[in-house]
């Protein structure tokens, strides 16, 4: 098990320089103020956001007569920012086969998934955001000590090979986050996104991997083992199972891509010698996306 605090530390150091990347994305610049989760549209709220000319439909009520009297040539109403908080709950793979990292150098994919998602949890907490953890049941909150709540689920580790989503608390029309390498049955995967759709729950996948799971540098005798060490094969001649290797990994994503694109998810892959502050953009706006 790691520790809560070290991991806590991590998530919010990679989220802190997140709004200067976002201020350099000029289609959110607009939308994101000094960290907070945009959330710019007009709707219920008590914070002013902006004036517009009156059309057909508005009712004397909803002029504003003191910017109006400021010209001749058009009444305005006063619009407010929508601030309804929204619910985000996300699913991190614990499973064993997230433990493998193929370099001392590297992040193991648990750690990587862990940080990424819990920097997510902090800057939309930040915004109002509520934020749960269907692995462990933690539901929806907001708040400082809910965020330590998440922190101590997180740290936990799954005795088992692979695992698939859960959607045990995870409420209809909200959206979510599932962080996996995704390696394991297809069958529950889709069955998850499949029922999540007909939900109406819309979210992300991130798929996180190792780039040694991509390049396959194996050749000659080479026994291969399950982080878990319950699967086991050993092969004379390993270089003659790339092709056939590389090929299933580039069908599972593909698999993932078409799934994402039929149940009105987003898919993004990241590998853990990439920079994790971009995949926590891409999730940043994945969120903004999936309203």
């Amino acid at each position: 098990m790691i520790d809560p605090q070290h991991l806590r530390k991590d998530a919010e150091a990679l989220a802190a320089p997140l709004p200067p990347l976002l201020a350099a994305a000029e289609h959110l610049a607009a939308s994101i103020q000094a960290g907070s989760h945009g959330r710019r549209r007009v709707g219920q709220g008590d914070e002013f956001w902006q004036y517009r000319p009156s059309h057909a439909g508005d009712t004397l009520r909803q002029i504003d007569w003191r910017r109006s009297a400021k010209t001749d040539s058009a009444l305005f109403v006063r619009e407010k920012e929508w601030q309804a908080s929204q619910t985000v709950m996300f699913w991190v793979d614990q499973a064993n086969s997230m433990r493998f990292s193929s370099d001392a150098s590297l992040p193991r994919k648990c750690d990587e998934a862990r940080v990424l998602a819990l920097a997510l949890a902090v800057l939309l907490n930040q915004g109002g955001e509520k934020i749960g953890l269907s692995n462990s049941g933690l539901p929806p909150r907001s708040g400082k000590a809910h965020l330590e709540r998440l922190t101590a689920a997180l740290s936990d580790d799954e005795d088992a090979e692979y695992a698939a989503p859960v959607l045990s608390g995870v409420p209809s029309y909200s959206r979510a986050v599932f962080v996996s390498d995704f390696l394991g049955d297809f069958g529950p995967i889709g069955e998850a996104l499949t029922k999540s759709a007909d939900k109406g729950i819309s979210g992300a996948l991130v798929q996180v991997l190792d780039p040694q799971e991509e390049a396959f540098p194996f050749g000659g005798r080479t026994i291969f083992e399950s982080v878990g060490g319950s699967i086991s094969h050993e092969t004379l001649k390993a270089r003659n199972l790339r092709d056939r290797y590389i090929d299933r990994l580039e069908a599972r994503k593909e698999e993932l891509r078409s799934l994402s694109r039929v149940t009105g998810w987003q898919y993004y892959l990241h590998h853990t010698d990439a920079s994790a502050s971009s995949a926590l953009l891409w999730l940043y706006m994945a969120m903004e996306r999936s309203r």
